[in-house]
């Protein structure tokens, strides 16, 4: 059978003379193959992911994921083949897989970081949860087309989200109060400063022009006196009222001064009234405005004061709700110390027991082993010996130095005294046996017990063991 695959699909083959599977896109299905199709069309994949910040901060994750087949890749697209290929068109494996990927990475991302790095770095947040369930990706030839994190939408009960837009606009209400108010404040007082500078301006050419009219009209005045003058002073030398002409002169002169002197006092004085009344209105204005600023700095100061309590308010809630946090987390820290100590000394005790019984154990092998060994050891010089006991007993004696104690015992308890010497040997008077054989030491040993022993009785009455004979009264 001859099969084709669609535009966005591969044809799977195994079976006969094929190791593993085989992808085509066009292949013939020859007898003990079997095929299948696999669709390689990018699928969307919408997920609220539940997570938690670092300051153990819930939050819901609305993301949009696109996830397809790495086409371009072979290795990759193998493995999808082998992934997908045991699957049903109704199974939700592929789904599942996917979703437990990026839920499982968002969440451990998420705990990393806190709530306003969360928040202000959307972007880098979704960079890295892109990266990192790509890695994921990558081992099932998977591979992210893209990648939408739409905004953070609060958990029921923790309106973390909420309460921080509250306050962003709350702020930004606050700040377009305190421009408007300012504003307003900065027009008026521009207006009034305009209006009382043109009035300033205005009087102050109004006064000009008056000194300079009256200026050019009393100098016009004085050179028709002048000319007057002159022509009266040549009509006098031409008639005989010179006398009269110059009284009238002087009378006009006299006038002509006071008229003048009052034309410019009256010009100082409206000079003066208008500059107070123009000093009255600025100074109106300056009250005005600075009632304006107080307004505006009290309002501004109140909304601040607000603010910092409500933040104030907020900070004690949540400095209360993590001081409560670290008082249980301690408690459980421990509770958790506390059953680690308890395990720790039960097992140091129970180390302790298992060595005394070691070494208990290790001490009865060791006294086993000795007995062993001086069994052996016994065992050994009985044979040398003959099997004689009595050879046997005093030959330990003699090497476990008994008698050196015994001597050393008795020179103790006579030391200081003055007691009675004997002196005995053998019959030959030479205190050596007369074989003179490998038991000559022996032999002069025994020799020299008879007296010692009734040395010892003499001085202190005591008696030997029996083990070691009698002294009979007579000897």
């Amino acid at each position: 059978m001859y099969r084709v695959a669609k535009a966005s699909e591969y044809l799977v083959i195994t079976g006969a003379g094929i190791n593993d599977i085989k992808i085509a896109k066009k292949a013939w299905i020859l007898p003990g193959q079997s095929s299948s199709k696999i669709d390689i069309s990018p699928v969307n994949y919408t997920f609220e992911v539940q997570a938690m910040s670092a300051e153990k901060l819930p939050f819901i994750l609305p993301a949009v994921f696109t996830i397809g087949p790495r086409a371009d890749d072979k290795e990759s697209l193998y493995k999808y083949a082998k992934l997908t290929t045991s699957q049903d068109d109704n199974s939700n494996h592929m789904h599942e897989l996917v979703k437990g990927i990026i839920e499982g990475e968002t969440r451990v991302l998420a705990a990393s970081m806190t709530m306003e790095e969360i928040f202000k770095g959307t972007k880098e947040f979704k960079k890295e949860v892109f990266e990192t369930v790509q890695l994921e990706l990558n081992q099932f030839g998977l591979i992210i087309y893209n990648a939408n994190v739409k905004q953070l939408v609060d958990v029921p009960g923790h309106e973390y989200f909420s309460y921080l837009g509250q306050k962003t606009q709350m702020e930004a209400a606050n700040q377009a109060k305190i421009d408007v108010s300012e504003a307003k404040m900065k027009g008026a007082v521009g207006s009034k400063l305009r209006d009382g500078q043109t009035l300033q301006n205005a009087a102050k050419i109004d006064a000009e022009t008056k000194i300079i009219a009256t200026q050019r009209q009393g100098e016009g005045t004085k050179e028709e006196i002048r000319v007057k003058t002159d022509v009266k002073v040549f009509e006098n030398e031409r008639e005989a009222e010179v006398a009269k002409a110059n009284a009238e002169l002087a009378m006009k002169k006299a006038k002509w001064a006071q008229n003048s002197q009052v034309a410019e006092v009256e010009a100082k004085k409206a000079v003066a009234l208008r500059e107070a009344e123009l000093q009255k209105e600025v100074e109106i204005m300056n009250a005005l405005t600075q009632t304006q600023k107080l307004k505006a700095e009290f309002l501004s100061k109140a909304s601040v004061e607000y603010e910092t309590k409500v933040q104030e308010a907020n900070w004690e809630l949540y400095k209360k709700q993590k001081e409560a946090e670290a008082t249980l987390y301690e408690k459980e820290k421990e509770a958790q110390a506390q059953k680690a100590i308890a395990e720790a000394a039960f097992y140091a005790r129970q180390q302790a027991a298992d060595g005394e019984l070691y070494a208990k154990q290790k001490e009865a092998e060791g006294l086993v082993a000795l007995a062993q060994a001086q069994g052996a050891y016994i065992s050994t010089l009985s044979g040398a010996l003959g099997g004689n006991y009595w050879a046997l007993r005093d030959y330990l004696m003699i090497n476990g130095g008994m008698y050196q104690d015994i001597a050393k015992i008795n020179g103790e308890a006579i030391k200081g005294l003055q007691p009675k010497i004997s002196i005995w040997t053998g019959a030959n008077g030479s205190g050596e046996g007369g074989d003179g054989g490998a038991m000559k030491e022996i032999a002069g040993l025994y020799k020299m017990l008879p007296p010692l022993m009734c040395t010892v009785n003499e001085q202190t009455e005591m008696l030997p063991p029996p083990w070691m004979g009698k002294i009979n009264n007579q000897s």
